[in-house]
């Protein structure tokens, strides 16, 4: 099936159109189990950082540096951050501090992935928030039903020997396709506060959504579009429900850009 497209009018729209319609038998409350991502233009692909790192014209052109730019990540950090546990906690604190990876950022509340499709009123394109179904994904690639903690990848995608960064970086292009969802440890307050998560894919040559849909998994995706016109009052009513910098963002930069948004 493809992905379903569906055009909102406001944020109450959105919570309408994301709560479940029925009860979940198994605790009788609406709790919607997928989680979110929001994007400035609704046009763009489900690319993540080091998809378009060198361009996006056309994209992927550094695919083959993504172990090079890990390993002095981690030579030149190290006086900046405690022991790591693992190199995949490596590889979330790198993603957390903007440096090109294959982890693609998703949060579990829709309001968050709203505020990060909402910002830049300059932009004149359509926003987009998209919705993810990760158990279908799980349920495709035949894994286990729940979102996995960084010590779950090494034992379930392992197979013969653990599955580091590393075995990733290296496997060949014919390696058994695969995506998960991983929620990374609390290594910083962000992270706690923007309900923050990853999705972590075997493939690094094609954006995720058309991973997904080779795989056929195009109706675990929904893309909910914010019409350009009604950006500015998807903002104004994130801002009347504190869903803003200063909140995902708790610490100085955050405080002072609220201020800057809020009063340009």
């Amino acid at each position: 099936m493809p992905i379903t497209e569906i055009v909102l009018t406001s944020l109450g729209d959105l919570i309408d159109k994301v709560t479940p319609t029925e009860p979940d038998p198994r605790t009788g409350r609406r709790r919607d189990s997928g989680v979110y991502r929001g994007d400035g233009d609704a046009g763009w692909p489900l690319f993540t950082s080091l998809d378009k790192l060198g361009g996006v014209n056309p994209p992927h052109t550094k695919a083959d540096l993504e172990e090079h730019i890990l390993r002095n990540f981690i030579r030149y950090s190290r006086p900046y951050l405690a022991q790591p546990a693992s190199d995949w906690e490596v590889l979330v604190a790198a993603q957390h501090h903007g440096l090109p990876t294959r982890l693609l950022d998703w949060t579990y509340s829709p309001l968050v992935a709203a505020h990060f499709a909402t910002l830049n009123d300059e932009r004149r394109s359509d926003r987009v928030i998209w919705r993810l179904d990760w158990k279908q994904v799980h349920r495709r690639f035949n894994l286990p039903e729940l979102a996995f903690l960084i010590q779950d990848l090494e034992g379930i995608l392992g197979g013969d020997r653990p599955l580091t960064p590393w075995a990733l970086f290296s496997a060949r292009e014919k390696t058994k396709p695969f995506a998960c969802m991983l929620e990374p440890p609390s290594i910083n307050p962000r992270i706690v506060a923007q309900s923050a998560t990853f999705t972590l894919c075997s493939d690094k040559r094609q954006s995720f959504d058309c991973f997904l849909e080779q795989n056929g998994l195009g109706s675990a995706l929904t893309k909910f579009v914010i019409p350009a016109q009604e950006t500015a009052r998807f903002r104004d009513q994130l801002d009347l429900v504190d869903v803003d910098e200063r909140r995902l963002f708790p610490d100085l930069d955050g405080v002072a850009a609220e201020m800057r948004r809020y009063y340009s």
